[in-house]
């Protein structure tokens, strides 16, 4: 059988900390052999319903939404979740649309976004699956540290590139079966196998100065 490939953490422009264009990601796609991406913009899943109707069948649509502990992503959403809910609030929105929990970077130390520590235990028994690597931890043991919580858990694991730019689509991704629905794709993500390569920290600091720039404060 024939895996699928997907990024499972890609923005596009419609983050305010990102400018990569819709069919820029398309492009990527097809060159890094990606079969699907999950869109996970920050407060918004415009970008990923646009990109859904340009691509269909190869977009996961997401939103990574700042609640007010930090954090919370949901995959297969159709409404936009606002930012500033607790994170309990955020995962009932998240599941009362059929969407699956998904907590990003959990264990990064430099970034002032992730969810706290206390909230993530909170949440703990309705989270549905981790980021066990993302390719923009600085740090190995963060992508180690939560590989080891999912697998203490039985939580399933994914795998994205946080891609903010072109260049880094696919350097986090997921080999999973084909499946239907985010049931079927919790199920397969179980048994499915996670790979990539960590990017350099200029991308992260790129991102920083872009901010800067526009005056972004997430």
């Amino acid at each position: 059988m024939r895996l699928l490939k997907i990024d499972m953490h890609v923005h596009t422009l419609y983050s305010p900390d990102c400018r990569t264009g819709l069919e820029e990601i398309l492009e990527a796609m097809d060159k890094k052999g990606l079969d699907m991406v999950a869109v996970l913009d920050h407060n918004t899943i415009e970008g990923g319903l646009k990109l859904r109707e340009m691509a269909p069948g190869r977009v996961i649509v997401g939103e990574e939404i700042r609640t007010s502990e930090g954090e919370v992503a949901g995959l297969f959403i159709e409404e936009t979740i606002p930012p500033g809910l607790s994170p309990e609030e955020t995962v009932e929105r998240i599941k009362s649309q059929g969407g699956l929990v998904y907590i990003t970077h959990p264990f990064d130390p430099f970034r002032r976004e992730v969810l706290r520590r206390e909230a993530l235990y909170r949440i703990e028994p309705l989270i549905d699956a981790i980021e066990g690597f993302n390719a923009r931890n600085l740090l190995k043991r963060s992508n180690r540290k939560a590989l080891r919580f999912a697998a203490e858990r039985s939580i399933p694991v994914g795998a994205g590139s946080d891609a903010h730019t072109r260049f880094e689509i696919g350097r986090g991704y997921v080999l999973i079966e084909p499946f239907q629905g985010p049931q079927d794709f919790l199920i397969k993500l179980k048994s499915a196998r996670i790979g990539g390569r960590k990017v350099s920290p200029l991308f992260n600091l790129f991102t920083k100065l872009y901010k800067t720039a526009k005056g972004v404060g997430r």
